[in-house]
């Protein structure tokens, strides 16, 4: 009789709640995306509206309002309940030229759907001004703290502990960071983008795309034994479009990208899966008794072949084996497991050698070898880490990652191991596994920020995936995202150059 009761009071409470502000529109639950509903928030004149495009996973937001600041607020929303901490992200702009140089979007978390709520508010205005305004409790003055940013149409809100911080950029560069700590929302707030006319008698337009809503790993989290869920993404380079393509709430990580561009393959939890594009389905790909992968498994050029790397079923190192792209029963062993750990990252052209990071001699250096004989050749010969290495399509050179000059850079050398060469020379940011386009002309890498050492790439930060020409030049930012460790560790292009696939990562709200 209790838990009866409990049930049919909430629904009732809730509605009390939200009644302060009007009623909900009249969408379908999955006509929202990711977000649960929308509402105009306080007094407008003119009624907003949103649409939601599934294909893209982009959303368009039309509204009034005069203004969001001093002691109310009056805007257009779309939210969803979220809990703890949480980063949101999207890239937005206005349409239009606008009337009121401080019309703004952006997100804004509440702790009420009334228009005098506590609040924090990550906007953009019309002129470009940029702020983190926050409301302490109901009915207070609105306070800003203004970022040296202008104009951006990248934007992150993030509740880190006691911490609100907005991060702002332009597109293709680094993050402009502002914060505030002396704001307690409760651990349950709404969470939405939105659109403020900052004039009562206009209507303006909004659009946003690649947006998500991210719970983070908590502080205590023990990486390698505990994980969060996984997002399966594909990033179409020319129009800069995200779209999740599949979810788990598993850990997945590495997709390839197979040659006839019929399915993306994938491991979780030691074994290897196919995501195939036609229908969604995912199957799981043989790899006999050998079931401890990890995500460093390599389709070969030709599309004929797959490397993986697994712990030996006898002594626990890292072996590389091959095999037909459809599974196998029984997996070739190429490396030997006494000489140490081997982790692979590439296949040479001709299907002969794989190249990869091996521990001999207390040292981490690049090695290749050969698929018939497993005789090993030592490529490079560092004190420090030699990670990340891929052939180019012609096989001419060895593209791979190196903290060697301290910050983890991008290098490349000849195939057989000379010529070394520093392609990325960077201060704020630590780059790994670069992957070649398939056309030979670009490469993608996943950068980490300096808060994590040179020679780590730890699960569950904020990283970027960044894109610049394989002879080297100006890195430019692609993709921005929480994820780390199995994001990209494995080339993951499309065939035709076009697209690349990746993993993001979040925890539950609930």
């Amino acid at each position: 009789m209790v838990k009866s009761f409990f049930y049919l009071i909430i629904p009732i409470l809730f509605s009390l709640i939200i009644g302060f502000t009007g009623s909900f529109s009249s969408h379908k639950i999955n006509d929202l995306g990711i977000f649960e509903n929308t509402l105009d928030i306080g007094d407008v004149k003119h009624e907003g509206r949103v649409s939601y495009d599934p294909k893209t996973g982009g959303y368009t937001l039309i509204g009034s309002g005069e203004n969001m600041w001093f002691d109310h607020d009056e805007f257009r929303y779309l939210w969803a309940p979220i809990q703890g901490d949480f980063i949101l992200r999207a890239e937005l702009e206005f349409i239009g030229e606008g009337v009121d140089p401080h019309r703004k979007i952006g997100w804004t978390v509440r702790n009420t759907l009334t228009p005098n709520s506590a609040m924090v508010n990550a906007a953009v205005h019309g002129n470009g001004l940029t702020s983190l305004q926050y409301r302490k409790e109901v009915g207070a003055e609105t306070l800003e703290s203004v970022s040296s940013d202008s104009l951006p149409n990248v934007v992150e809100l993030s509740r880190i502990g006691g911490t609100f911080i907005m991060k702002t950029a332009k597109k293709g560069e680094p993050f402009t960071i502002v914060e505030v700590s002396d704001v307690e929302l409760r651990n349950e707030v709404f969470a939405g983008i939105y659109i403020s006319a900052h004039n009562a008698d206009v209507v303006e337009t909004a659009v946003f795309k690649n947006v998500r809503i991210t719970k983070p790993a908590p502080a205590d989290m023990t990486q390698y034994q505990q994980y969060l869920g996984s997002r399966l993404e594909i990033l179409d380079i020319e129009t800069g479009i995200q779209k999740v393509i599949h979810r788990s709430e598993h850990s997945i990580q590495a997709p390839n990208w197979t040659v006839d561009d019929k399915r993306l393959v994938f491991n979780s939890n030691g074994y290897l899966y196919n995501y195939w594009f036609d229908d969604g389905k995912i199957t799981y790909l043989n790899t006999g008794n050998i079931t401890n992968n990890n995500n460093d498994h390599v389709l070969s050029l030709d599309g004929t072949m797959i490397g993986i790397s697994s712990q030996h079923p006898e002594t626990g190192s890292s072996t590389i084996y091959i095999m037909p792209v459809e599974g196998s029963d029984n997996p070739k062993q190429v490396t030997k497991p006494e000489a140490g750990h081997s982790f692979l990252h590439g296949i040479s052209p001709d299907n002969q050698t794989v190249i990869f990071t091996g521990f001999r001699n207390g040292n981490p250096n690049l090695f290749g070898a050969d698929v018939n004989t497993g005789e090993e050749t030592q490529l490079t010969d560092t004190p420090t880490l030699d990670d990340g290495s891929e052939y180019s399509p012609d096989g001419k050179y060895i593209y791979f990652n190196s903290n060697r000059t301290g910050a983890m850079q991008i290098w490349r050398m000849d195939a057989d191991g000379s010529n070394e060469t520093q392609l990325t020379f960077d201060e704020d940011f630590n780059d790994w596994f670069p992957h070649i386009s398939p056309d030979g002309k670009k490469m993608v890498f996943v950068s980490f920020g300096t808060d994590v050492d040179s020679g780590d790439h730890p699960f569950y930060k904020n990283v970027t995936l960044r894109m610049m020409p394989v002879e080297g030049g100006e890195p430019k930012i692609i993709a921005y995202l929480y994820g780390g460790q199995g994001t990209i560790n494995v080339p993951s292009w499309s065939p035709d150059s076009k697209k690349i696939a990746f993993v993001s990562n979040t925890g539950r709200f609930f």
